[in-house]
């Protein structure tokens, strides 16, 4: 271990959570202006602002965004100042989505403004929980803290391990359809068929790695096979704020010939903490779902999230 502890910015939330897993949370001269977990980071200085207007619906949010893009402007921008004052000596950020968080570009554009060419900069490109896992050994490597980082993976891995073999006894399982965002409809990509499979399910539309696609009402109404369990999980929303769509939801639910709805599986789970942050709490993340697929045999795991996750049915279903 180096004689002094790196000046750590993180410029992405799952990017802060492994810095604090692998105990260098006291590390952070900078987060940005989503990091919420730990705790301890709150109050850390902000490094980075988004162009949005906050409080807005998802149809305004995709729309602005859509817009945002299309005319080649960020949705997220660094404060050079800031950057400048908290000093770090490694910066974690990501290349993976510009609609996630500020990319490598901005953050080498940024410090060029400085003149701190010595910066080093940890790029996180995650698709899959092997590039989770990946990714936690490479921040551990930039921080000097190896033998840290791979606890941290065997931390996880035993406890998705365990989850596996739990679900596996299992014989029915069920077809699950994950969303990620609302209007329009996404499917939820990448890790989330690992997590559907380990969980106890099926994942439907997408495979592991793939980006998340957009179906229309059309294409969801023609699910073959359809949905027996669905997980809403809009990308950024805590659960209140999905709860704030309940019309929203019951426009995109409530005509839908699917056995969850039938059979009242369809649930919220919160979006912002769990399931799109690719960290530690993917972990969590796999529990929730183990419990929304087979809400009676792994009931504990219901209780050990409870908050995280309601069910929902719709109006007039």
């Amino acid at each position: 271990m180096s004689e002094r502890t790196p000046r750590v910015a993180s410029l992405l939330p799952s990017a802060t959570e492994i810095v604090c897993a692998l105990g260098l949370g006291d590390a952070l001269v900078g987060v940005s202006h989503e990091c919420d977990f730990p705790p301890q980071v709150v109050g850390r200085p902000v490094l980075t602002s988004t162009t949005m207007s906050p409080g807005r619906c998802s149809v305004d949010i995709d729309r602005d965004v859509r817009r945002l893009l299309r005319d080649a402007l960020a949705v997220y921008e660094i404060d050079v100042d800031a950057l400048e004052r908290a000093s770090p000596d490694v910066i974690v950020t990501q290349d993976l989505c510009d609609v996630c968080a500020v990319s490598r570009g901005d953050v080498l554009a940024a410090l060029a403004q400085i003149a701190r060419p010595d910066v080093r900069v940890v790029n996180l490109h995650p698709l899959t929980l092997d590039d989770v896992r990946a990714d936690v050994l490479r921040v551990g490597a930039a921080l000097d803290r190896r033998d840290e980082a791979a606890r941290v993976v065997a931390a996880m891995d035993a406890r998705l391990d365990a989850l596996r073999a739990r679900t596996s006894g299992n014989a029915h399982r069920p077809n699950v359809l994950t969303l990620e965002w609302l209007v329009p409809p996404m499917v939820g990509g990448t890790w989330m068929p690992e997590l559907v499979a380990i969980a106890g399910g099926t994942a439907l539309v997408t495979k592991v790695g793939e980006r998340a696609p957009t179906l229309d009402a059309e294409a969801l109404a023609a699910l073959d096979p359809a949905p027996d369990v669905v997980l809403v999980k809009p990308c950024g929303f805590p659960l209140e704020r999905t709860l704030a769509e309940r019309d929203v939801l019951d426009a995109l639910l409530a005509p839908l010939p699917w056995p969850a709805l039938r059979d009242g599986a369809v649930w919220l789970a919160d979006g912002n903490a769990f399931f799109n942050r690719p960290g530690p709490r993917l972990v969590d993340s796999a529990e929730i779902l183990a419990a929304c697929i087979h809400p009676g045999p792994c009931a504990d795991l219901a209780e050990r999230h409870a908050g995280s996750f309601v069910r929902f049915v719709p109006r007039g279903v």
